[in-house]
């Protein structure tokens, strides 16, 4: 096998696990994120304070691979189980969910199993790579910060957003723009809430079926977490479509307005994040992609189901096409 020269751009957990791969099979792998911290969604928001999971809420294991990851994971202390007190409410009732799913979170934070997975790879963050071009020695990219980045190379991986993906690709790839071309990405909203003490809850996490809401859930119930008593809020993606330009603070607002409607108190203090790019619709299945005549591909939770698990599982799919 020829060792290769890959740029992945994306540090969330399919880009680093797509550059794992493909680094222990011997290609030499550069991953870029325009963040300043890697991990995607699985990230938290911290101050001296309090700290509070606003990305990804936790996340399950199914597939083979991906719990021995979890129980590797585990193993070295990047990992717990979480068990709440969870809730469903719809129409104005509270019940039990149904079954004994495993629940897993990082700790101490959501990004430590992303931070574990970068290690050992070479990562570029606040590095938001803008457009790519393609010469005889092979495909250069260029950065908004850095201009046009140094390197040659030979494939070219996507972790991140279609509409991100379709900025970036412009017409190089026919095959991976049908793919992100019929994909509508959805928003949310979401809203971090502190409060002085403890507040009397019948539950730690709850789905909301009604309403504006479709989660809450008290992040410091998670192993781990320190400081003042958080709370998180996801807005439903319509209530956020239809509020997406809205300013922060009538964001915060409205969504207080909301948890206060199941029983919750006036938070002490709070902040809203939106996430732009939050789920697809419709949900796609397909796992990855692989453009083998231009050496071009995507991977990513929006395709493969919209989960940790998903993105994980879709980022080594397409380490293994690319060989």
């Amino acid at each position: 096998m020829i060792k290769q020269h890959i740029a992945v751009i994306g540090a969330g957990i399919a880009g680093l696990r797509c550059a794992t791969v493909l680094q222990i099979a011997g290609h030499t792998v550069d991953l870029f994120d325009k963040g300043r911290g890697i991990g995607g969604r699985l990230s938290t928001r911290r101050n001296d304070l309090w700290q509070c999971d606003h990305g990804a809420q936790y996340f399950t294991a199914r597939d083979p691979d991906f719990i021995l990851q979890t129980e590797q994971w585990i193993e070295t202390g990047v990992v717990a189980i979480w068990e709440p007190v969870l809730q469903v409410y719809q129409a104005g009732q509270w019940s039990s969910p149904q079954g004994t799913l495993k629940r897993f979170v990082g700790i101490p934070g959501m990004s430590a199993p992303a931070r574990a997975m970068a290690q050992p790879l070479s990562v570029q963050t606040s590095t938001t790579i803008q457009s790519m071009s393609h010469t005889s020695e092979g495909w250069r990219l260029t950065s908004t910060e850095h201009g046009l980045l140094p390197s040659y190379y030979s494939k070219i991986v996507f972790a991140i957003p279609p509409i991100q993906v379709a900025t970036i690709l412009g017409t190089h790839s026919k095959k991976i723009s049908a793919v992100t071309d019929s994909v509508l990405m959805q928003p949310c909203w979401t809203v971090m809430m502190q409060f002085d003490a403890p507040i009397d809850m019948p539950f730690d996490a709850a789905f909301i079926n009604t309403g504006p809401l479709s989660w809450v859930a008290r992040n410091s119930s998670k192993p781990f977490r320190k400081g003042l008593e958080s709370w998180v809020m996801h807005a439903t993606p319509v209530w956020t479509q239809a509020h997406l330009e809205r300013k922060p603070e009538e964001i915060g607002t409205l969504v207080i307005e909301a948890f206060q409607s199941l029983g919750g108190p006036q938070p002490a203090t709070w902040s809203a994040h939106r996430w732009r790019y939050a789920s697809s619709d419709p949900s796609i299945t397909q796992g990855s992609v692989w453009d083998a005549e231009t050496g071009i591909g995507i991977c990513g939770d929006w395709l493969n189901g919209g989960r940790v698990e998903g993105a994980w599982l879709s980022g080594q799919a397409l380490a293994r096409d690319i060989g």
